[in-house]
């Protein structure tokens, strides 16, 4: 170190270090504890630190007298990296170390393990653990658990599993949670169920939130019957379930859509010793509105309230959510206005399915009413509102107040989504105003909000409807390079963009690239390309077309039909065409109003052609 850096560290550093060097001596164990202390520590002092100890580890350990001060040092240093995020070089460091002799300390390697995990660098993390057990180091679960959860964070429940087994002290409660918790949660019942086997084996008595769990993962993967048979061997083991497992199962039973057997069940928990909560009714209340049974939610509530237990916000807003959706718009604003009375101050959630249900009744104004209520009662608008709003708007037809409502959002607190975007994109290019839809695209790219598949599907179409397929192209182009993959609504759009401009074989060319994607086409796509080809008086190749889309397992419309007949008609063949028709009707295949249309064109074109005979 230079002369001046070397005063700096005397001055300010050096009692500092001294200062651990004096824990030091009280005992191992109060400086490990003490070094923790080091967030509080000044930036400066830290640095000096850094450099005192980094000199001394590599130059000068014959200054320090004993084998903790070296320690000391050594652990102040690693600290330092850990703390400052250089985990790479922290590392290093630590081998450096070994390679020298000396000791890992458990502590900063822990510490350096989870600053690993917490990175995903999960094989960096159990390289230290393997330096640490290379070493001889004493171990503690802490550390394991540590690991243990890096590795079940990551979805390396694999990696977990070999953790588990190669421990060298023994698992705690803790330890296995964490690996059941990611092994319920990836649907491995059976591999949990064995690690609860070798759990109860080490005497290590699992707890209510690991039978939970367990109960949990029965339930969705092996039914209500498998997670009763748990139930009953978490209560002969002495662990008593508590609300929320009792919870776990009505959800189950109620999944199941045994909802009279779940309101059993409901009524049984206090003789089991629990008393069910207001979560354990919304769970039931939930599915019986599912299930269109109003009046059994509606006595169900009142045996709530009889009981004591008070109705939350979620309560009121499953009961409105439903009438909303039931059109019972009345109604649901009868509930609303019960929540104040039972301590309950409506949300959001309370009012967006409202606001949902007037604009469904095309009652815009009381959709706005409602709005400014909401506000009025201290109930800000999220963004859900305003997309519900903005829907209905264009719906309606009122595109300028959907656009003036959209400028105003950030002036209101409320950053428009994606979904914002596509419904304003999707609203414009329907009433014809392109140029508006594309400034809104880039202004969505501007802030940072990158299209999705949807984005580009509603943006390709409209440009395709207003016959630009060569910028449709483009974009589809793009997508691809965004790393997105279009789908049959893409494809489809393109095709029939194409058949419309009268580009049908090059609409052909991007029919065959969609199955080179492994993308199956539908009836729409077919009908695309067969409506182009019949407009370009290729009918025989639309037939042969209709023979590849039945080969390929896709069954006509009566549309694909339809297409045929007129593209026949359009030839100059009507009377082949009715025909065809008739058969196709003999066959159930198109309805009788379709061949009455065809029957009056025909006669029509006879007509026209015996007086221009004439």
């Amino acid at each position: 170190m230079g002369s001046m850096m070397r005063a700096e560290v005397h001055d300010i550093g050096m009692p500092f270090f001294c200062a651990f060097l004096e824990i030091s001596s009280q005992g191992y164990e109060s400086w490990r504890k003490w070094i923790w202390w080091h967030e509080n520590l000044c930036g400066k002092c830290w640095k000096l630190v850094k450099q005192w100890t980094w000199w001394y580890s590599r130059n000068s350990f014959a200054h320090i007298n004993t084998s903790t001060e070296k320690t000391v040092t050594l652990v102040l240093h690693s600290i330092w990296l850990i703390r400052n995020g250089e985990l790479e070089e922290g590392s290093k460091f630590l081998e450096y170390m070994t390679n020298k002799d000396n000791i890992p300390d458990v502590i900063a390697c822990t510490a350096l393990i989870r600053e690993f995990c917490k990175i995903g660098k999960t094989k960096n993390a159990n390289r230290i653990m393997g330096i640490l057990e290379e070493f001889g180091a004493v171990i503690d679960v802490k550390s394991y658990n540590v690991l243990i959860s890096g590795y079940c964070k990551s979805g390396e429940i694999e990696q977990a599993l070999q953790v588990l087994d190669r421990m060298r002290v023994a698992p705690n409660v803790i330890t296995y949670d964490t690996i059941l918790h990611s092994l319920c949660d990836k649907g491995k019942l059976k591999q949990a169920m064995e690690v609860l086997d070798s759990q109860l084996q080490s005497k290590c008595h699992p707890n209510v939130i690991t039978y939970t769990e367990l109960i949990d993962a029965a339930c969705k993967e092996s039914g209500v019957g498998q997670a009763m048979k748990l139930l009953i061997e978490m209560r002969s083991k002495g662990c008593k379930p508590d609300v929320v497992t009792y919870n776990v199962l009505i959800k189950g039973i109620c999944n199941e859509g045994r909802l009279d057997e779940a309101i059993r069940f409901l009524k049984k928990l206090p003789s089991y010793g629990c008393q069910p909560n207001v979560i354990s009714h919304n769970i039931i209340l939930c599915s019986l509105c599912t299930g269109g049974r109003w009046m059994n939610a509606m006595k169900l509530l009142a045996s709530m309230l009889r009981k004591g237990c008070s109705p939350s916000v979620v309560t009121f807003n499953i009961l409105i959510n439903f009438l909303c959706q039931k059109g019972l718009v009345g109604k649901a604003l009868n509930v609303l206005q019960m929540m104040p009375k039972h301590g309950c101050t409506p949300n959001s959630r309370s009012y967006n399915p409202l606001i949902q249900g007037f604009c469904n009744q095309k009652n815009i104004d009381r959709a706005t009413e409602y709005l400014e209520i909401m506000v009025s009662r201290g109930c800000y608008p999220n963004i859900v509102t305003y997309n519900i709003l903005l829907s209905a708007l264009f719906k309606d037809g009122k595109v300028d107040d959907a656009v003036e409502i959209l400028n105003q959002l950030s002036s209101k607190g409320c950053s428009p989504s994606l979904i914002t975007y596509n419904t304003m994109i999707n609203g414009l290019l329907k009433v014809g105003k392109t140029v508006c839809a594309v400034e809104i695209f880039e202004e969505m790219r501007r802030k940072g909000l990158e299209p999705d598949k949807i984005t580009y599907n509603i943006i390709i179409d409209g440009y395709l409807k207003v016959g630009k397929s060569k910028i449709a192209v483009e974009l589809l182009e793009g997508m691809f390079s965004k790393g997105l993959k279009p789908d049959v609504i893409t494809y489809t759009s393109i095709v029939g963009g194409l058949s419309r401009e009268g580009k049908v074989h090059e609409a052909i060319k991007f029919f065959h690239c969609l199955e080179g994607f492994g993308i199956r086409p539908n009836a729409f796509t077919y009908n695309a390309i067969m409506m182009g080809l019949c407009k370009a008086q290729q009918t025989s190749q639309a037939i042969d077309f209709l023979a590849y889309m039945v080969a390929k397992g896709c069954k006509p419309t009566e549309a694909t039909y339809t297409i045929l007949v007129e593209g026949i008609t359009y030839e100059g063949l009507p009377e082949e065409a009715l025909k065809l028709l008739n058969e196709l009707y003999s066959r159930g295949l198109v309805k009788k109003s379709l061949v009455d249309k065809v029957s009056q064109d025909v006669e029509e074109n006879i007509n026209n052609s015996q007086i221009l005979s004439h």
